[in-house]
């Protein structure tokens, strides 16, 4: 059980990643280079990429589960969103790479040896990135991980373009189209490019404070709307990595006790954290005789 629940962290998670990325790169450019496909030394690049990316990920999950301290009193969990910021704009240059490749193939002329060694090399690398994605989606459902998210999406990308290259190697091998293999690659990189500029975009909301998702906000206002309480104001909230903040002011009746208060406030707290139990909630509710919001200054 121990080593089960070690194995679904992030941070092993990233180190599995790595191996299994650095075994494929190998293999792929050893094949792309006998065959001469573009495709799959396409493909090998991207796997080589996805090396650096993982040790980059590694690192910055280590680094952002250190606790806080008095230089940062919050932690370092954003820095999982620059590191996938970060494979955002790599996996957008091995895109652009590809593509360049890929048209100077279509243009030229280049026979392909060796097809049958390709086709294996792609059978193999397609069912290990398969299993790859299958387990990097437990860690990430289970961690609420942004790195882990981003790099769900990266080998999907990763899937996707190895059944294409899979698919292409075959044809060609029954007809005897080569510039399929140059036009396979155009599509692939283009798929990647698009694929890493959705990446980039949620990481940098998120650097930005962004907030909760609707439908979780939806939650946190029926609860608050459901509670005894006057009414509230100035309810915000921002994501870091699995940690979601709630910042809410709690109007009372002027009467009620403090103990009163506090004893519904902590109702109201454990009842916000029961929407999903997965994450981590920090939430500052500031207790209020009267409302106060015309005075609330929003950040």
């Amino acid at each position: 059980m121990f080593f089960k629940n070690l194995l679904y962290t992030p941070k092993y998670a990233t180190l599995i990643a790595t191996i299994t990325a650095l075994c494929l790169a190998i293999g792929k450019f050893i094949v792309g280079i006998i065959s001469g496909s573009i495709a799959v030394l396409a493909s090998a690049i991207d796997s080589l990429l996805d090396v650096g990316i993982s040790i980059c990920n590694f690192f910055a999950i280590k680094k952002s589960e250190q606790p806080a301290d008095s230089k940062f009193n919050y932690g370092l969990g954003k820095l999982e969103f620059l590191a996938a910021t970060f494979e955002g704009l790599i996996i957008t240059c091995s895109g652009i790479y590809i593509f360049y490749t890929s048209v100077q193939k279509l243009i030229s002329s280049h026979a392909l040896e060796s097809l049958s060694s390709s086709i294996g090399m792609m059978i193999v690398s397609f069912c290990v990135t398969f299993v790859l994605v299958w387990f990097l989606q437990k860690v990430a459902k289970k961690t609420h991980s942004q790195v882990i998210k981003a790099d769900v999406i990266h080998y999907k990308v990763d899937l996707l373009s190895n059944g294409a290259i899979l698919c292409s190697l075959a044809v060609i091998s029954f007809s005897g189209f080569e510039k399929l293999d140059a036009i396979l690659g155009i599509i692939i990189a283009l798929y990647i490019i698009f694929s890493a500029f959705k990446l980039i975009k949620e990481n940098v909301l998120l650097l930005l404070d962004r907030a909760i998702e609707p439908h979780i906000f939806a939650r946190v206002q029926e609860i608050l709307e459901d509670s005894p309480i006057t009414s509230y104001h100035a309810l915000r909230s921002r994501i870091v990595g699995n940690i979601i903040f709630i910042n809410v002011h709690l109007v009372f009746h002027p009467d009620i006790t403090l103990i009163e208060a506090h004893k519904i406030c902590d109702d109201i707290e454990s009842r916000i954290r029961a929407i999903d139990k997965n994450l981590v909630w920090e939430i500052n509710a500031h207790l209020d005789p009267c409302d106060d919001s015309e005075f609330d200054v929003i950040l």
